[in-house]
């Protein structure tokens, strides 16, 4: 891992941030939970290409919006083979504590919304929309 994931990482775990993306001494960090934070991030009027990115959960949806995002490495606590796939083919490098089938939604009955919403999608455009779709929905039935 290089200087910069590293970083990423002890900034996330010492401050129990959601999510860190960190180049260079730039840092930029949520407490949202979920996609949220990485898509306002890709709404900001930030360039993150080539930042490095922390992140405790990483299922398909984030790593699509991580390839968006033009990072160029992802590390999370824990990740989906799914976004290990869609990080690696997207020429994303790519560390975790813990790889799963898929990641488990907040209920902990069964796979996340996100993550369902996208199985399959390849097109990291067309997933963001699947995304943002998928979260109106659930808004709506909360």
């Amino acid at each position: 891992m290089n200087k910069d994931i590293l970083t990423a990482k002890k900034i996330l775990t010492d401050n129990n941030y959601t999510c860190v993306l960190y180049s260079d001494g730039v840092e930029h960090h949520s407490t949202l939970r979920g996609v949220k934070p990485l898509i306002d991030f890709l709404e900001s009027d930030c360039d993150f290409n080539g930042f490095c990115a922390a992140d405790k959960v990483v299922g398909a949806g984030a790593a699509h919006l991580y390839v968006l995002l033009h990072v160029k490495a992802v590390w999370a606590g824990l990740m989906s083979k799914d976004a290990v796939d869609i990080l690696q083919s997207n020429g994303v490098d790519t560390f975790y504590d813990k790889a799963v089938p898929y990641i488990i939604n907040r209920s902990g009955d069964s796979a996340c919304p996100i993550e369902t919403a996208v199985k399959g999608i390849t097109d990291s455009k067309k997933a963001l929309i699947v995304i943002k779709q998928t979260l109106e929905k659930l808004i709506k039935q909360a």
